[in-house]
């Protein structure tokens, strides 16, 4: 599962040409899907009118809701001091999942708000998912 938390959400709709590389990708090959936190979601634009349009306009593009026991763990990490509540939505949607196989990718322009052992991904980072 790929996620990508606010920083990766708002530069998907500025247009990040690797960002949208794979969003364009992901889009022919069914089941592949970006998950985006609601709490992302709602922050990129906040910061940026029109963003979310932008984003959900991607037919890869998936929004992660915030059910009432995530927004109960969310609200712990973010008590707990693991950062705000979208970057918190973030980090509880890379968690391990019952309905989810595999290990989630977090992409994001801030690794270092996350902590060990949750894999993230600069979206600036050389070769990012493969692509240049």
């Amino acid at each position: 599962m790929i996620i990508l938390d606010t920083g990766a959400t708002r530069a998907l709709a500025e247009g990040h040409k690797t960002l949208n590389l794979l969003a364009g990708n992901m889009a022919r090959t069914p089941g592949d899907l970006l998950r985006i936190p609601a709490l992302c979601l709602m922050r990129a634009e906040s910061e940026d009118a029109g963003a979310a349009d932008r984003v959900l306009a991607f037919s890869s593009v998936v929004i992660d809701d915030l059910s009432p026991s995530a927004s109960v763990a969310v609200g712990t990490m973010v008590r707990d001091g693991y950062g705000g509540p979208d970057t918190c939505h973030a980090l509880y949607c890379a968690l391990p999942r019952a309905e989810f196989t595999g290990m989630s990718i977090l992409l994001t322009d801030r690794e270092q708000h996350y902590p060990p052992g949750v894999v993230t991904v600069g979206i600036d980072s050389p070769g990012m998912l493969g692509f240049s």
